[in-house]
């Protein structure tokens, strides 16, 4: 049985692209695996966040996960700032990381970019993301293409460490799913989808109505060549769509491109919607179940207390590697 650990920033609602690059793996994923799946809300922070708003994204993320068929009986769901031995082994791995490596990160440099002031956190984030890995003896992580970066450096870290005091950390491996992986923007298909996006159109929300996804995916870029063929380069629009259909449905795009051969884009629009609607209404109508209930702060519960427990021990052993704290003399 392998251990495999993912976070996800409550940073507003999840989109489509969200579900079909991470959580609909995560389900099956927790069926022969011992899946930790953590609401990193201390990533959250090093950006501005509105109080009120992001209690209301943890609450709503954690139902999210629920909804989607996050067991928690099978897997440890639970809140990154619940567990304090993030944070704590996170400053651990700053102290080993150097701020060139950190620079270099694509994310940083993005966030930052033309900014006149950016928080130390949002340089630091990545030594937070390894601890936030090694605190569970993690073999994979499933990422999309985008935090291949930071997997890197979280395994260069863990292998300096392990070097440089005792060799107790679990090297991770990185998993990046074949199809769904990288979704993209509707109106850009060339960007990758964001529920941080200030064109709405661009994206579709995992609560978002069926009229809504219908009328977004009506008005997603295409082109003009009127044949529904995978092709990256030259076609990102429909190849978003493809990507998206055969996700929602597991069939394949090979099967997808014969199915609309002889079919122009708005019916092939028209059934990508509806594909998309079939697996978000059961999902919806579990969120609205759960999201005012006991019965979520229950899991929550339970999940902070199991990761408490394992993150706790890794923790001591890593402080005793480092020579942190002092030895008790007997009497």
């Amino acid at each position: 049985m392998k251990t495999i650990f993912s976070g996800i920033q409550p940073s507003g609602t999840l989109t489509i692209g969200n579900y079909l690059g991470a959580m609909k793996h995560f389900v099956d994923l927790q069926e022969e695996n011992n899946c930790y799946f953590c609401i990193v809300d201390e990533h959250a922070i090093t950006v501005p966040q509105d109080r009120l708003k992001l209690r209301e994204n943890i609450r709503s993320l954690a139902a999210l996960y629920v909804a989607s068929g996050i067991d928690p009986n099978k897997s440890t769901l639970f809140i990154q700032s619940e567990v304090p031995a993030h944070t704590q082994l996170g400053w651990m791995m700053q102290s080993i990381s150097y701020i060139g490596e950190l620079e270099r990160m694509t994310q940083f440099k993005d966030k930052s970019d033309g900014k006149e002031a950016v928080s130390a956190a949002l340089l630091t984030y990545p030594p937070l993301m390894a601890s936030d890995i090694l605190l569970y003896k993690t073999d994979i992580v499933p990422v999309g293409d985008d935090q291949k970066q930071h997997l890197e450096l979280t395994r260069n870290v863990a292998e300096r460490f392990n070097r440089k005091y005792n060799d107790i950390f679990t090297i991770p491996e990185i998993s990046v799913p074949k199809v769904g992986a990288r979704i993209m923007s509707l109106q850009e298909p060339t960007k990758k989808m964001s529920k941080s996006a200030e064109n709405q159109k661009s994206y579709i929300s995992m609560l978002d109505d069926e009229k809504q996804i219908e009328k977004k995916i009506k008005s997603a870029v295409t082109d003009s060549e009127g044949i529904v063929k995978y092709d990256k380069e030259n076609k990102p629009g429909i190849s978003n769509l493809l990507t998206i259909y055969a996700s929602c449905t597991n069939e394949s795009i090979e099967t997808l491109e014969e199915k609309y051969a002889d079919k122009g884009y708005g019916e092939f629009k028209q059934d990508t919607a509806k594909a998309v609607i079939s697996i978000l209404q059961p999902i919806q109508a579990r969120y609205y179940d759960l999201i005012e209930s006991k019965e979520l702060d229950d899991m929550l519960d339970q999940g902070a207390e199991k990761a408490d427990q394992v993150a706790s021990k890794m923790l001591a052993k890593a402080k005793k590697a480092m020579g942190l704290g002092r030895v008790k003399k007997k009497k």
